[in-house]
């Protein structure tokens, strides 16, 4: 899926580029594929709506990437010459008049890939696709990068994409989701289906369940006014942790072609068993009450600023998610996700089967299963957890972990954003997510939104600092099993 070739000329328009997201991610993620030489002819427009100079932006900018980008890897006269890309348009996404500022920048280079990335609010979309439209600067070289989260809904998703679709088409709207731009996702295909004797293991015979875990540390910190209208649910599982299942689910396409990739990965959406009335046994939501995070005292949800008294909005969700095919029945898939939880991790824990008899003398009734363990973040890598014998008389056994990731891994690893905007820009959409996805992961998720919106029951308290409520420890010990869980 890698190709490290340099794009042809562009020019890349980033909405909202005095905000977090475009300051604290995008810009640092060009300056490193500008450092790679991957982008060495093309512009970044900066786009927003206050008035600033170029030489303005690029010095907010610059002090920006000195906060992300490590000292080892920032050099101020490679700074330099990559500031000399970007130029500041001063544009209102509420004000169609402003894009005419844009539609001069853009009049230089009329040739050039042009890729729009949408770093606003899902509101302004439609409106933003409908301004460029009007303002003659969609071409056919043109593609959109939209961010999520993209509805809160099914309905409002559609009307989000009928708006857009109405100048854009369906194979220029990138939907991004950067879970998928990691490097150890994209390993996960190589391993996959690129190794036999892993891909021969892939399937209910050899695999006892799959977890995975996007567990986060911080609370909702500013964003109480969005997170509140979201909650756990909309935030992660519907777009991340679906995605991720996805990923580990999908049956080998026929190529890395986008629609291939994306065609099995709409397999698993519509072959995901709906909740219905099993909304109380297979689905737990949460809300972090008063705690510690690493000995520091942290509020509860409720106390947080900006969240209203009473809020039902979980911050915790774990699903006890399964995949109706031939491959994976039986096997059962474990969601997890939180704020104010233990640990900051992103993982997937395949845990296969335990022998069928133990001709081993151990401190166990049986020989705790093998597990491969697929971790996103903090530290991304793969590792499989082996037993051997130790060394001595008799057969005594000791874990032993085969780690998959190589010195190469070890380098730096590139931010998902960096692979996302290269591939935009690139025309490759295999990572980015297809409308008919993101519809099936809706119609998957809002039966769960409906049954709690009917519901009188209020999310089961966990204290900041833990794994989550004890009823998602339940959902797995009722089948047998245990969280897998570091120390």
């Amino acid at each position: 899926m890698l190709n490290d070739t340099a794009v042809l000329p562009f020019d890349l328009v980033i909405f909202g580029a005095t905000g977090d997201l475009a300051l604290r991610k995008l810009i640092p993620a060009l300056y490193h594929r500008y450092v790679d030489g991957q982008i060495p002819e093309g512009r970044i427009i900066a786009a927003a709506r206050r008035p600033k100079t170029d030489e303005e932006f690029v010095a907010d900018a610059e002090d920006w990437a000195k906060r992300f980008i490590s000292e080892a890897e920032f050099d101020q006269s490679t700074w330099d010459k990559f500031a000399e890309k970007i130029v500041y348009a001063r544009v209102d996404a509420t004000n169609e008049e402003s894009f005419g500022n844009l539609a001069k920048v853009l009049a230089d280079y009329p040739e050039r890939e042009r890729v729009f990335y949408l770093s606003t609010a899902p509101d302004f979309f439609g409106t933003i696709s409908e301004y460029l439209h009007n303002s003659g600067v969609i071409t056919d070289k043109s593609r959109v990068v939209l961010e999520k989260p993209l509805g809160h809904d099914l309905a409002s998703a559609n009307e989000i994409n009928e708006k857009v679709g109405q100048f854009f088409d369906e194979q220029a709207i990138y939907r991004i989701d950067h879970y998928l731009g990691k490097e150890t996702v994209q390993n996960l295909i190589v391993m996959r289906f690129g190794n036999s004797i892993i891909e021969s293991l892939w399937n209910n015979n050899f695999v006892d369940h799959i977890q995975i875990t996007v567990s986060e540390e911080v609370g909702v910190e500013k964003r109480a006014g969005f997170y509140d209208n979201a909650g756990a649910l909309r935030d992660m599982v519907q777009n991340h942790l679906l995605q991720l299942l996805c990923m580990v689910a999908m049956e080998a396409p026929p190529s890395l072609d986008s629609n291939e990739v994306r065609d099995e990965k709409l397999k698993v959406l519509r072959s995901l068993r709906p909740i219905g009335n099993d909304l109380k046994s297979k689905v737990i939501r949460g809300q972090y009450s008063a705690g510690a995070i690493k000995n520091e005292a942290v509020p509860g949800y409720l106390e947080e600023e900006g969240v209203p008294q009473g809020s039902r909005t979980e911050t915790f969700v774990a699903i006890k998610a399964e995949v109706d095919n031939w491959r994976w029945a039986g096997v059962p898939f474990y969601l997890r996700t939180g704020k104010r939880m233990a640990k900051r991790q992103c993982e997937i824990v395949v845990q296969f089967k335990a022998v069928p008899h133990s001709i081993f003398e151990t401190e166990e009734d049986q020989l705790p299963a093998n597990k491969l363990i697929i971790r996103l973040q903090p530290d991304e890598g793969i590792k499989l957890e082996l037993f051997g014998k130790k060394v001595g008389p008799g057969m005594r056994l000791r874990p032993l972990e085969l780690n998959l990731s190589t010195e190469e891994d070890r380098a730096r690893v590139p931010d998902a954003y960096e692979r996302l905007l290269v591939d935009a820009i690139a025309g490759r959409s295999t990572l980015f997510n297809r409308r008919d996805e993101l519809d099936a992961a809706w119609r998957w998720v809002e039966p769960i939104l409906n049954g709690w919106a009917d519901s009188t029951d209020k999310p089961e308290a966990y204290s900041a600092g833990t794994w989550g409520p004890s009823a998602a420890t339940a959902l797995l010990a009722r089948d047998g099993r245990l969280w897998h869980e570091d120390a």
